[in-house]
């Protein structure tokens, strides 16, 4: 006997095709990005654009790294990043699993202090941020740049409600088997909050890799600036020059697309903020 075909849903079917189409046109623009950065001078201008370099080169990724220095801003970025990144993962952290399961006075109204504080703008404390590293000698250097993002409320409320799934027993009982508070952390709790380290650690290295406006404030040296800074200064000394402007932010675009498809199991298990196992 034959098996018995399976009867496909319309509705599914429908949902699929959206979907599919969606997803096209979200990766369409990055794909055309792509091509563009392999065309000859003044290719991509031409009217209809075309879609494929008709003979593809790499001069324009030559032109960047060789003649405008795109290599040192790269290092830049990638030095800015990993520091925030390291930084803001280890205060967050620590935070978050205090306010989850450590009890000390004014815990519960200091959070909300913290939540309160949340939905003012990153943009108002700008000002008294610059004034206050100026006084203390750090505009114009990295740590100026790290410094005011190493604990970030959103984080901290992330890991606090991560760690609010874990068990108390499970604590008490490493306490009873005589383990202190910070090899509790390092070796019970820590392993446990995985999903969630790695998704703030993909959110804190893409938010410092793609930020533009601290950085620029900041860093009045040109030597120190950031890929996005960089990149922006490019455009307007090549601003007809779309495909170099292209192959720049393919070298912008590429680290993190390649960091977010390495972590995208643990990313996705840090946003449904799942149960402990």
């Amino acid at each position: 006997m034959t098996a018995p075909k399976r009867r496909r849903d319309p509705a599914a079917i429908g949902v699929n095709l959206a979907l599919a189409l969606a997803a096209f046109f979200a990766i369409a623009p990055l794909l055309w990005m792509l091509s563009v950065s392999f065309m000859q001078p003044g290719e991509a201008s031409s009217y209809p654009p075309p879609l494929l370099p008709a003979h593809p080169t790499l001069a324009n990724y030559v032109q960047l790294f060789a003649q405008a220095g795109m290599g040192r801003y790269f290092v830049n970025s990638l030095i800015v990043a990993s520091a925030l990144t390291l930084g803001s993962l280890s205060f967050n952290v620590m935070a978050g699993y205090a306010f989850a399961k450590l009890k000390f006075k004014g815990r519960d109204a200091t959070f909300q202090a913290l939540m309160a504080a949340l939905v003012i703008p990153g943009q108002v404390a700008m000002m008294p941020l610059y004034l206050m590293l100026k006084q203390m000698g750090l505009v114009n250097t990295w740590a100026g740049v790290v410094l005011p993002g190493l604990a970030g409320i959103f984080g901290i409320y992330m890991v606090r409600q991560y760690a609010r799934s874990i068990p108390d027993a499970l604590i008490e009982a490493a306490r009873i088997d005589g383990a202190g508070e910070w090899r509790i952390f390092f070796q019970v709790v820590l392993p446990m909050l995985k999903p969630v380290v790695v998704t703030l650690a993909v959110f804190g290295f893409l938010g410092s890799w793609n930020d533009f406006m601290w950085p620029l404030i900041v860093l009045t040296d040109g030597q120190l600036h950031t890929l996005p800074v960089a990149l922006a200064s490019l455009s307007r000394e090549h601003v007809q020059d779309s495909e170099l402007m292209m192959a720049g932010a393919v070298v912008t675009v590429l680290p993190v697309l390649v960091l977010f498809l390495a972590l995208q199991k643990h990313y996705m298990q840090g946003l449904m903020m799942g149960s402990i196992k």
